[in-house]
């Protein structure tokens, strides 16, 4: 694979490589979760054990529902609660407001 000369590109182009860098960067690790998941389902239920029996559900009392989903993954939300997380963060810096994001 050809490497871009970063040092040559303009601001614009460079803005569009890393937001495409970003969305590949957000797949590989949603991809990575998946087969991590799927593999420890398979290990569990090889063994006669669920996932949720081995590790448990959440454990923190009611879970809350999400109210904001990354748009470019739509597996990522947040409830509103706790910490940013990062999708969130990265959006807000560039710009973006919170009620962009609501559900």
């Amino acid at each position: 694979m050809a490497t871009p000369n970063v040092d040559k590109m303009s601001l614009k182009d460079l803005l569009e490589l890393e937001a495409k860098v970003q969305k590949a960067i957000n797949a590989a690790r949603d991809r990575e979760r998946s087969e991590v998941k799927q593999a420890l389902a398979q290990l569990a239920e090889k063994r006669g054990f669920s996932v949720n029996e081995l590790f448990g559900g959440r454990g923190r009392g009611k879970s809350s529902a999400a109210k904001f989903v990354n748009p470019d993954n739509k597996s990522e939300t947040w409830t509103g609660r706790g910490r940013k997380p990062n999708w969130l963060v990265a959006k807000l810096s560039k710009g973006a407001k919170i009620t962009d994001f609501a559900i």
